[in-house]
């Protein structure tokens, strides 16, 4: 039988591939975007909680409603905005799922889909499913700002969506008051949409607010706005998330997620309520983050890797170019055999595949990880 391939250019995922090589080789594993600690035990006795209380059969489709009233009560505490539980934000099955789902809902074939570079691995096949036409624009580097006068150039009439990601997965760039002032002149007056992932809203360093979609009524209004409970909470295997986005976005939203996974895991849905109700439990992330990351670039400093600004996220950039003049997958894959190191090749995230000869490390790891790491990585 033959099988004409809807993704002919698409292989296995660079971080199954890195996390795969890293467990052969037996080396650190710093690529793959997940802690190495555990989830806080309250958290865990409240899903076992449940558990035993009977809630073990089928959500509904939209979330449970205890779930969706304190992620309300979160937004509304965080950026001012007022969603409704009952018809605007919906739980899903990850941020992945969330972010298909509202590709899915609104990008119809022909549609072009702006995509700002580098970009996580799932946009650009979410949006060539659906018949949508990848359109790619590059941040600037090192800094890895938008031009958003590139950006505006790149919008046409057949725009239906941009997809936009604050902080930043892999930079750690943030957005600040400036990209929103930016984006809210581009897409004035238009029928253009956003998807705005924002799955590490919480983890931003040295004071910065974060600067969401839902801040701005003007951008709220056009927006699927993305959340994680995985990463907010060290919790990336229970897949849960949400999408926040006005009543009619949301409808839609709806339409396609009750065909993709119909609803996400009960008992952890009832747990996550429980525990949001704490703001601290969010709150305090940022700082628990930055100490990793201050206690990180502290240890690679008698190193040759140059790490580059890290605003946001639970990664860094680290420039190699001192060290070797290889392609960022060949270092990559060298450190992890070599070296017992692993780290993601930010060069899979262009569609072009641009290499500026720097790796991504997740610094989202035990301290004693973080420092077998760094004394591995000053050796080179």
């Amino acid at each position: 039988m033959e099988i004409t391939s809807k993704l002919p250019r698409v292989g296995t995922t660079i971080f199954a591939t890195m996390t795969a090589l890293a467990n052969a080789q037996g080396a650190i594993n710093l690529s793959q975007g997940f802690p190495d600690f555990d989830v806080d035990p309250e958290l865990v006795s409240r899903v076992g909680h449940y558990m035993r209380r009977g809630h073990n059969q089928y959500a509904p489709m939209q979330g449970v409603l205890p779930l969706r009233e304190r992620i309300a009560e979160m937004v509304a505490a965080c950026h001012g905005r007022q969603y409704d539980p009952e018809s605007e934000i919906t739980i899903t099955a990850g941020a992945t799922e969330a972010i298909f789902a509202a590709i899915c809902a609104v990008v119809r074939p022909g549609d072009e889909v702006i995509i700002v570079e580098p970009a996580y691995d799932s946009y650009a096949p979410a949006v060539q499913l659906n018949g949508g036409i990848p359109v790619y624009v590059a941040m600037r580097y090192p800094d890895y700002r938008i031009d958003w006068d590139r950006l505006a150039e790149a919008l046409s009439n057949r725009t239906r969506l941009v997809v936009l990601n604050s902080p930043h997965n892999p930079s750690g760039a943030v957005f600040d008051d400036r990209d929103m002032a930016a984006l809210q002149r581009i897409t004035h007056g238009s029928d253009v949409l956003i998807l705005s992932d924002e799955v590490y809203e919480h983890i931003i360093f040295d004071g910065r607010p974060h600067e969401s979609m839902a801040k701005y009524p003007p951008l709220a209004q056009r927006s699927f706005v993305v959340g994680s409970f995985g990463k907010m909470y060290h919790a990336t295997g229970w897949k849960t998330g949400y999408c926040l986005a006005p009543r009619e976005l949301t409808a839609e939203l709806r339409r396609v997620h009750q065909f993709l996974v119909y609803a996400a895991n009960t008992p952890i849905q009832y747990a996550y309520a429980d525990y949001l109700a704490d703001s601290s439990t969010y709150l305090e992330l940022a700082g628990f983050y930055q100490r990793k990351r201050d206690r990180f670039l502290a240890m690679l400093a008698g190193s040759r890797f140059k790490p580059l600004a890290c605003c946001g996220t639970y990664f860094i950039m680290l420039d190699f170019s001192a060290i070797s003049d290889e392609n960022d997958v060949d270092f990559a894959r060298r450190l992890t055999i070599e070296h017992k190191v692993a780290a993601i090749p930010p060069s899979v995230f262009y569609h072009r595949r641009d290499d500026h000869r720097v790796l991504r490390f997740c610094f989202a790891k035990k301290d004693q990880t973080l420092e077998q790491a760094a004394e591995r990585l000053c050796r080179i």
